[in-house]
């Protein structure tokens, strides 16, 4: 793909408005040392270096779409706690906008804690409810979104699922319910309690993990001739006009219905996976709002959670890298 043609895309993506729906939290890291087991049980102690804290979940999804030049506004609810007042600042030091943020007293911030070492995780410590969100909380989230819907150009809807019970089955249908109304392109990043509950959108994308449990189908992630088949019969069930799983080192598999590819993994060295399919979604469902086609989409989507692959941590994509990147591909 020639830099002209990078650029137009990247264009494209710097006038569009998304909204993303979902669980967001905050990811903190605590980075440090083995040097010896502990006494007291058969595992390490990790002398701790430096703590991190950064923006995850359906937020990371934010930092991705906003990292690729399109300007996200984030609807989550939180708690009303100290972790909840450090996500907003963590916002607002991005310049991300906190109007669709709700705080909960009944509910906790999720954060998920990832103690590494020497690169790689010794342990993940979660703080997390879990519950759907109550019915007046839903009914606010629904309120404020349909406001913005209303008065604001939406490009893309994008609902981040990580089953911490912001997505209910009603929101899910109200938004997407004017979604269908506007005209406006949903994508989804999936996980296994409301795996059934999204029917008609654009764009559908599981992990195989995500997909074989949510699904309850028994294929092996190789065999791409099974999961094609397993894959459009789901697709028609739920009418989706998409459906888009990545494979991890196995790289991804789309349809439309009409055509469908297998594009392997670009070989890299793989650091950490943390993060990659938010990197994903938030690609997709940019193409998807740039009527690119499925291929370009694909491929370029599978760039993007390659290169964050490489970095330790949850982090956004490089708009320069994947730029970079997509100028040495054939496309």
């Amino acid at each position: 793909m020639d830099i002209a043609e990078v650029n137009q895309i990247f264009d494209k993506f710097s006038c569009m408005r998304v909204l993303v729906i979902g669980d967001a939290m905050i990811d903190m890291y605590l980075w440090g040392k083995v040097e010896r087991i502990s006494p007291e049980a058969p595992i390490p102690i990790v002398s701790v270096t430096k703590r991190e804290s950064r923006l995850g979940g359906a937020a990371n999804v934010v930092l991705n779409i906003q990292a690729l030049g399109a300007t996200p506004i984030l609807f989550s609810v939180i708690g009303n706690d100290e972790n909840g007042r450090k996500f907003r600042r963590f916002l607002e030091k991005r310049n991300l906008s906190c109007e669709g943020i709700f705080s909960d007293a009944k509910r906790k911030t999720t954060v998920k804690s990832r103690i590494i070492s020497n690169g790689q995780h010794v342990a993940r410590i979660d703080e997390e409810t879990t519950a759907y969100i109550g019915k007046e909380v839903e009914n606010k989230l629904i309120s404020a979104i349909k406001e913005t819907i209303n008065t604001s150009k939406t490009d893309a809807i994008v609902f981040v699922d990580y089953d911490k019970g912001v997505i209910t089955p009603g929101l899910f249908r109200a938004v997407h319910k004017m979604a269908l109304k506007k005209g406006i392109p949903t994508a989804v990043d999936p996980k296994k309690r409301n795996f059934d509950l999204y029917k008609d959108v654009t764009l559908f994308k599981p992990n195989f993990g995500e997909f074989v449990s949510g699904t309850g189908l028994t294929v092996k992630k190789d065999d791409i001739k099974t999961l094609k088949e397993v894959a459009n019969t789901f697709k028609r069930k739920q009418n989706f006009k998409l459906i888009f799983i990545t494979l991890s080192e196995l790289g991804v598999f789309i349809s439309n219905g009409v055509n469908e590819q297998h594009y392997p993994a670009v070989i890299r060295d793989i650091a950490d996976v943390s993060g990659a399919g938010d990197t994903v979604v938030s690609v997709a469902s940019l193409a998807v709002a740039a009527d690119l086609s499925p291929k370009i989409m694909a491929m370029m989507s599978n760039l993007a959670g390659g290169l964050v692959c490489e970095k330790v941590g949850v982090v956004p994509i490089d708009r320069e890298q994947l730029m970079d990147e997509m100028q040495t591909q054939k496309f």
